[in-house]
């Protein structure tokens, strides 16, 4: 049984405890589930889940903050009488290797305000974009901050998952 699944049986006795099943409720007993697996994590050797657990928190807080950047970016742009937008087609290789981390890395490319996901090339090495925002021609700073950025949080949350190993093993 996996530590995520323990997580939540933990959460579903703490809704059957209180009786009250709301979501607040059931974050709350998630959150319980968790700190008891902090404490026993040395004992049942939970420290990747619990590592983990914070890497998919920041990787959400990290796309909140970048949707809310490039979103007020656009915005600003957009009320502006004169645009200051330079768009083009960036190619970014790809460190991501699995189906399930580059639809990831895409579909949030996508969904930021400013930049669009195209293609993958058919070796899947190379993912293709359009950004509205690339400052003075400089295609590598667009090309760096999205390796650096949201590639980087994807793969520190997929290569010590069985996400990337699942993929892995279910594309041969």
């Amino acid at each position: 049984m996996t530590l995520l699944l323990i997580n939540f049986i933990l959460a579903i006795v703490w809704i059957f405890i209180t009786g009250e099943f709301t979501l607040g409720n059931i974050m709350f007993g998630f959150f319980l589930g968790y700190l008891v697996l902090v404490v026993v994590s040395p004992a049942i050797d939970g420290g990747q889940y619990v590592r983990k657990v914070w890497k998919v928190l920041f990787l959400i807080v990290y796309f909140i903050k970048e949707l809310f950047v490039s979103s007020i970016r656009v915005a600003i742009d957009v009320m502006k009488p004169t645009f200051r937008m330079q768009s083009g087609v960036v190619a970014i290789p790809l460190d991501a290797q699995t189906d399930f981390e580059i639809t990831l890395l895409a579909n949030m490319i996508s969904l930021t305000p400013g930049t669009l996901s195209l293609d993958v090339a058919p070796d899947g090495k190379t993912l293709y974009i359009h950004a509205m925002y690339i400052d003075n021609g400089d295609v590598e700073s667009v090309r760096n901050s999205i390796k650096e950025g949201m590639e980087r949080h994807i793969l520190d949350v997929t290569r010590d998952t069985g996400f990337s190993k699942y993929r892995d093993e279910a594309s041969h």
